[in-house]
């Protein structure tokens, strides 16, 4: 079974105290279920109309396990405190062979 990234990038954070009060809550929902931070901040470089905008990379162990990891009553409660203070875009891609 290939791992899986969840790959989230914010276009905009309107409330910053509300992005920190997510980023606290959705750090340990995200663990508990398998998930490993990997990188989280501003890019180094963008390129080809790449933005420099905030990017977090997650690992899972398979796709299953970052759908489930998204969909799961602890992150969602992390989510609801995003309301719709933010601009994102998450995908979840799996790994190369």
């Amino acid at each position: 079974m290939a791992k899986a990234y969840w790959v989230a990038t914010y276009r905009a954070i309107r409330n910053p105290e509300a992005m920190a009060a997510y980023a606290k809550v959705s750090r340990p929902a995200i663990e508990a279920a398998g998930g490993r931070v990997l990188a989280r901040g501003m890019p180094a470089a963008a390129f080809e109309h790449g933005q420099m905008e905030r990017v977090v990379l997650i690992e899972f162990d398979s796709v299953a396990s970052a759908k489930a990891a998204y969909e799961s009553a602890a992150y969602k409660a992390a989510h609801d405190l995003l309301g719709d203070e933010v601009d994102r875009d998450i995908r979840i891609v799996e790994a190369a062979d």
